[in-house]
């Protein structure tokens, strides 16, 4: 897994860059607003997985660093490390298209804690946009908006970010934990009912009458995303997609 961090106080990123790297990460430090925003604008920026931005940078600020990747459709998930701890900075940080805050100072277990839980959710998204459309859908994740057979689709932000995720990852089993964790990361998910009728509100939307099913209930393990095969995947026999 692939880091860029970019904070400008030497003698706290090189440190955790230590750590980082001893957790297993390849970590990749930059300390000003302009170096990080070059990185990010090359080509090797799909091979991040996560980007951790001070918010207050040098020459760009890490604010503008994730305005500008969302502007861009970058999915990438990015971590604010700041001391700006007031409500209205988490808020404006969270606009701006952050996926987590953590306000200095802060836990080493703490941080580490985020970053794994970061990279589960995250499970191969940076690419989503790239994503060919399938069964003739397509979808515009950043507007929230998903496209079939000629109509626009209003996504409500767990349907876009439940489509997202079965996107990133067509025709592979993704368990009912795996998706819990994604849509709803922290130590308690919901049910699976809430699942279950967040899985039906998708379907409803996507799937109309005379459609090709998308959604298909893989009995006893989670759901499958993509047209039906005409022969069974291994291990899929038992798949359906009845509106559960």
């Amino acid at each position: 897994m692939r880091i860029l961090f970019a904070e400008d106080e030497v003698e706290l990123a090189e440190p955790l860059g230590r750590v980082l790297g001893q957790a297993g990460y390849e970590v990749e430090l930059v300390h000003d607003g302009a170096a990080a925003l070059k990185v990010l604008s090359q080509p090797t920026v799909n091979g991040y997985d996560l980007v951790i931005l001070d918010w207050m940078l040098p020459q760009v600020s890490g604010l503008e660093i994730c305005q500008h990747l969302r502007k861009m459709g970058n999915l990438t998930p990015v971590l604010f490390l700041t001391a700006r701890d007031t409500l209205d900075d988490r808020v404006q940080g969270l606009d701006a298209g952050a996926d987590d805050y953590l306000i200095k100072p802060f836990e080493l277990r703490e941080l580490l804690a985020r970053v794994r839980a970061l990279l589960r959710r995250q499970g191969g998204l940076a690419n989503v946009s790239q994503i060919t459309a399938i069964g003739g859908l397509e979808l515009d994740s950043e507007n929230r908006l998903a496209y079939r057979n000629g109509r626009v689709i209003t996504l409500a932000e767990k349907e876009a970010h439940l489509l997202t995720y079965f996107l990133a990852h067509p025709h592979q089993v993704l368990t009912h934990d795996d998706i819990r964790n994604y849509l709803w990361p922290g130590n308690h998910p919901p049910s699976s009912n809430v699942l279950a009728a967040q899985i039906r509100l998708l379907r409803r939307k996507i799937e109309r009458p005379g459609e090709t099913a998308l959604i298909h209930t893989v009995y006893g393990k989670g759901y499958r995303f993509g047209e039906q095969p005409e022969e069974p995947l291994p291990g899929l026999a038992q798949s359906n997609s009845t509106w559960d």
